[in-house]
C-alpha cells in the first residue's frame, strides 16, 4: 500500500524552483531516510506533503486519497516532528503531551492512556510532571517526538529529531524509530548524520537541487559506484596541492579536499595512484594515506559533489 505519493510536484518561491517536478512514492512498512544537502528542498518537501504550503503542479496523494488529500482525517494519521522543538516551556512534559493529544481530538480516560503511552515511549515517565527548562537538548527532543506520537501515526515524518544531543538519546531515539517500524508506522526522517540512516533505513532517497536523484537500499546504492575507486590524503599543506591538476590525471572523477584531507575519486582499475601520489607529494608532504571501500557517504558525494555537511552550511 503506498501511504504517500508526490507526483510531478512543482513548488517555487518566486523564481526560485524548490520541488522540481518531484516525483516521490512511501509504502506502507518503510522508514525511508531522506538525504541532502542544504537547500536540497527536503524541509520544502516535507510542507509540501503534509499541506502546510500550496504547490503549482502535480498530485499529491495520501493514504490512497489524491482528490482531498489534506483531508482531517487524513491529517490524524499524521504525525510531525519539526526540526525546531516545538514544546511548551511553561508546561510539564505531561501537560504538554495532553495538550497535544487534546488536539488530535483524544478525550478521557483514552487521551490519558495515550500520554502515559506516549511517556514510557520515550522514557521520560520520571520526568512527566517536570518542565522542559529543566531538560537537557536530549530529553525535550524526546518530548517533541513524543507530542507527535499520541494519537498514533501511520505516518510519522521527522525532519532531523536528534540535531545537537548526545548519544545516548539518539540512540534511544534511534532505537524508537525502529519499534515503530515494527509496529507497523511508516516513516520519513530526514538526518544530517549518515551513520543514522544506515542503521534504519529500508530505503533511501537522495535530493538535490529539488529533485530526487537516486534512491534505493543502502547496497542497492553502494553498487551504484561499485566501479569507482576512493583514495584519502592526509597532508600538511592541502591549500598548496593544485586540485585542477589532480582532476586531470587520466581515470580521475572527482576530487574533494575537507580540512586537511584531499580524496580521490577514480575509475576502477585506472591504475592511477603512483601517479596521482607524486602529484600530491611533490606539493606537500603526506601524513596518512587511506583506501575506502565504497559507503553510503561516498555514493552521496558522487552524486551531489558534497558532503552532507558541508563546512559553512
Amino acid at each position: 500500500m503506498t501511504i504517500a505519493s508526490m507526483q510531478g510536484v512543482l513548488k517555487r518561491y518566486g523564481s526560485y524552483v524548490a520541488l522540481d517536478y518531484i516525483n516521490l512514492d512511501i509504502h506502507k512498512g518503510e522508514i525511508v531516510g531522506l538525504l541532502g544537502p542544504n537547500g536540497a528542498g527536503k524541509t520544502t518537501l516535507i510542507q509540501t506533503l503534509t499541506g502546510m504550503l500550496p504547490f503549482e503542479k502535480g498530485e499529491i496523494a495520501l493514504f490512497g486519497q489524491s482528490k482531498n488529500p489534506f483531508s482531517h482525517e487524513n491529517k490524524e494519521k499524521i504525525g510531525l516532528v519539526t526540526q525546531e522543538v516545538a514544546v511548551f516551556e511553561e508546561l510539564t512534559a505531561k501537560e504538554s503531551l495532553l495538550f497535544f493529544a487534546g488536539v488530535y481530538g483524544l478525550k478521557g480516560n483514552e487521551k490519558k492512556k495515550r500520554v502515559e503511552e506516549a511517556l514510557d515511549f520515550v522514557g521520560l515517565r520520571e520526568q512527566a510532571n517536570k518542565v522542559p527548562t529543566k531538560f537537557s537538548g536530549g530529553m525535550k527532543r524526546r518530548l517533541n517526538i513524543a507530542c507527535a506520537l499520541t494519537h498514533r501515526p501511520k505516518f510519522l515524518i521527522m525532519d532531523e529529531p536528534t540535531v545537537g544531543i548526545d548519544p545516548q538519546s539518539r540512540n534511544h531515539i534511534l532505537e524508537s524509530v525502529k519499534k515503530l517500524r515494527d509496529n507497523g508506522t511508516t516513516i520519513l526522517y530526514t538526518t544530517h548524520y549518515m551513520e543514522e540512516v544506515q542503521e534504519i533505513a529500508s530505503r533511501v532517497v537522495i535530493m538535490d537541487q529539488g529533485q530526487v536523484i537516486q534512491e534505493g537500499t543502502v547496497q542497492q546504492l553502494i553498487k551504484t559506484i561499485q566501479h569507482e575507486e576512493k583514495v584519502s590524503f592526509d597532508v600538511a599543506a592541502p591549500d598548496q596541492v593544485p586540485v585542477k591538476l589532480l582532476e586531470g590525471i587520466i581515470g580521475v572523477q572527482k576530487v574533494t579536499v575537507t580540512g586537511s584531507q584531499i580524496t580521490v575519486i577514480s575509475a576502477a582499475g585506472a591504475g592511477n595512484l603512483d601517479r596521482v601520489l607524486s602529484v600530491v607529494k611533490e606539493h606537500s608532504s603526506v601524513l596518512a594515506i587511506q583506501a575506502d571501500k565504497p559507503n553510503l557517504e561516498d555514493v552521496f558525494l558522487t552524486l551531489t559533489g558534497k558532503q552532507l555537511r558541508d563546512k559553512g552550511e
